[in-house]
């Protein structure tokens, strides 16, 4: 039996139109008295969503309607979430309010782009759920007063997985999406979580961040420099995004923080760090070790950063870790550019001890 490959991924809905094909639903029933099975949502990258309607209740005045999050191939935490909007009519002049209900974190913490005591839900989405109810409201003799609320039944536990915590959006997830569209395995998302995370610092008069490649070089520059935890930026392999945001938003100090092999890839001038997309070069590393009057003839043919640092002993495995951190150095403030801010890199090894630090 053949099988075809499957070489298309395929794109899902942003919470953002799911809770705009929610309010849809139930505004509908709220003017009509009967709930749409589905609804058809044009979203802000061009694409058309029908999603189906998962949930429906009502009181006679509060309308309720829900849909069930497709994240299509991508690897979202929110995933087979129900986004819930319920509407019930609002004062008189008082247009479209929103609240957050079960699930939807507030903002507590300057920086994001919702003020303080807030529902976290987004820009875009607020103005798609908006555009939707005045639209509704002149086609079906509706009144645009109402009041949205907005539901993640299991949103409390979800937000664990993510960003929120850190970002100061307590108790839920964020309704988030610019474009509405989940594109499948995006970095997109991770480096706009990037952003607001070195927002939210700056926000907060921070004058020391830290991104980090992972759990244990995060771990390590914490207690290095006793930061706090809005102060650290989970960069990821994304290196390179954060540092170019950072180069039109600088802060006085930032340090770069990886594993030994992630640094390696940042010393020899690669700003994207995921394997996929980025190999260390082990002739140039061979190289560097021979310069610096290290044993270098079993790195060039090396299949890992792992094999290297076992053949080095602990005394050339820090003299290696400190080229690497001052090649890091080198490639972090070429992308960063001619900033004011202080740089800094650290190499991590992998029970989270410190190989070296180099700062400007």
């Amino acid at each position: 039996m053949q099988h075809t490959l499957k070489t298309t991924l395929r794109f899902g809905w942003t919470t953002g139109t799911c809770a705009t094909a929610s309010v849809y639903a139930a505004y509908t029933a709220m003017l009509t008295g009967a709930f749409p099975e589905s609804v058809t949502i044009d979203t802000p990258s061009g694409k058309t969503a029908t999603l189906a309607i998962s949930y429906t209740d009502t009181d006679g005045n509060a309308f309720t309607a829900g849909v069930i999050k497709d994240a299509g191939d991508d690897p979202d935490v929110t995933h087979g979430a129900e986004i819930r909007a319920t509407i019930a009519p609002g004062d008189a002049a008082s247009g479209v309010l929103f609240r957050g209900g079960e699930g939807v974190g507030i903002v507590t913490r300057p920086g994001l782009p919702v003020a303080v005591g807030e529902p976290a839900i987004n820009p875009v989405p607020r103005q798609m759920m908006t555009d939707y109810i005045h639209a509704l409201a002149e086609d079906l003799g509706g009144t645009s007063d109402v009041v949205i609320t907005i539901s993640v039944p299991t949103g409390r536990d979800l937000a664990e997985k993510t960003w929120n915590p850190r970002l100061g959006i307590e108790n839920g997830i964020s309704i988030l999406g610019t474009t509405g569209v989940v594109r499948p395995f995006s970095c997109s998302a991770w480096i706009a979580s990037i952003h607001r995370g070195i927002d939210v610092a700056v926000a907060n008069a921070l004058d020391h961040i830290a991104g980090s490649t992972g759990a244990r070089s995060e771990a390590a520059v914490k207690s290095h420099y006793d930061l706090p935890t809005i102060a650290l930026i989970d960069m990821g392999d994304f290196v390179g995004g954060m540092l170019k945001y950072l180069r039109r938003h600088p802060v006085r100090r930032l340090t770069v923080a990886g594993g030994f092999g992630k640094m390696i890839k940042l010393a020899q001038g690669a700003k994207d760090l995921h394997s996929g997309r980025s190999q260390i070069d082990f002739a140039d590393l061979a190289a560097r070790a021979k310069a610096l009057g290290l044993p270098a003839e079993h790195i060039a043919d090396a299949n890992s950063a792992l094999e290297v640092m076992q053949n080095l002993n602990p005394e050339h495995r820090q003299i290696l870790a400190t080229a690497i951190a001052a090649g890091a150095l080198a490639t972090c403030r070429q992308v960063i550019g001619k900033t004011s801010t202080c740089l800094g890199t650290m190499v991590v090894d992998r029970e989270g001890q410190i190989l070296s630090e180099q700062i400007e």
